[in-house]
């Protein structure tokens, strides 16, 4: 028998309190029109004291089962997407099967920064797709945060918190362009970049969280290719062009490297979901908040055509191919 998976309801959870950019202007050397020019930024959420990365995944993974009309109990496995987890181990992710009351199933985490969620999304399938799970929760959740050197204005400006999450639902047959649910994932990462972006800190090397350190021209650039790589490969795999797609949805950095990808597309870019400027960039959480403010307000309807894409320290990136 061959399945595909179909995305039955998402959600999305941000932390009450927001920080301009006014706001970082009062504590760093930097400007609102500076951030604004240089990334879209205009605001970001920050976690409460206290408040961590498995209380916001909980909160997401909640809203996308109402979306869903699913109970917790329908679920026998979690897939969590994060850099920033509550702990070295265990995995959030079975923190939040914990919460949930869940006493079945499998739970855990997937690490690939701001690819996470479309890394999550593509284990997901596959457990759905070979039979071994038949409703998955998918969440991305970051407190990036706790890793910002706030003192720079090269980093600390371009970052916020939140999470996102989809519930998947097994479905016979198998993946189809036509039929709604994932039609194919693609998955890439080259380790030569780490350099580029990482954060300097870390369990077995200093025994301390560290903070993130970026060299910005140089993710751009990179940025830029492999994105519109990795969407091209998509649709190529799938026989579609870049004018079969309603909406691109991708992972939310800065606005010019949006605009850019869509350029090297040829992209519509009224096409491109875009919250960078209410969100700033939430790593894994960014896709799925961006995909559910985008339902939520009408803007992606079922049996549209979606690709997702992100790209994060490692460097990784991929891509989803989605039939809502």
């Amino acid at each position: 028998m061959a399945y595909h998976s179909v995305i039955v309801g998402c959600g999305a959870y941000l932390p009450d309190r927001v920080v301009t950019n006014q706001e970082l202007a009062e504590r760093i050397d930097t400007t609102d029109e500076w951030i604004i020019e240089r990334t879209g930024i205009r605001r970001r959420h920050i976690a409460a004291e206290g408040e961590t990365t498995c209380d916001l995944a909980q909160a997401a993974g909640l809203a996308a089962l109402r979306n869903a009309d699913l109970q917790a109990d329908d679920l026998d496995l979690i897939v969590l997407a994060t850099a920033t987890p509550d702990n070295t181990f265990p995995a959030t992710a079975t923190e939040v099967q914990a919460r949930l009351g869940l006493r079945h199933g499998a739970a855990f985490d997937v690490h690939a920064v701001c690819s996470g969620f479309i890394y999550a999304l593509a284990v997901a399938d596959n457990f759905l797709k070979t039979g071994q799970a038949r409703t998955a929760l998918v969440i991305g959740a970051e407190t990036f945060s706790r890793i910002l050197d706030w003192k720079d204005r090269t980093t600390c400006v371009l970052f916020g918190d939140g999470a996102g999450a989809v519930v998947l639902r097994r479905e016979d047959g198998a993946p189809d362009v036509a039929r709604q649910g994932i039609i194919s994932t693609h998955l890439h990462s080259d380790g030569r970049y780490k350099e580029h972006l990482y954060v300097d800190g870390g369990p077995s090397s200093t025994q301390s969280t560290g903070y993130l350190r970026m060299a910005g021209r140089e993710v751009f650039r990179h940025a830029v290719t492999n994105l519109a790589g990795v969407v091209q490969e998509a649709l190529t795999a799938n026989n579609l062009t870049a004018a079969d797609v309603d909406w691109v949805v991708p992972h939310q950095a800065n606005q010019r490297i949006l605009d850019a990808t869509a350029r090297k597309l040829q992209l519509d870019p009224a096409r491109v979901v875009s919250t960078v400027s209410q969100h700033a960039n939430t790593s894994a959480a960014s896709v799925p908040l961006a995909l559910t403010t985008a339902v939520n307000d009408g803007r992606i309807e079922r049996g549209q055509l979606l690709i997702l894409e992100a790209m994060g320290g490692g460097f990784t990136w991929g891509a989803g191919l989605v039939r809502w």
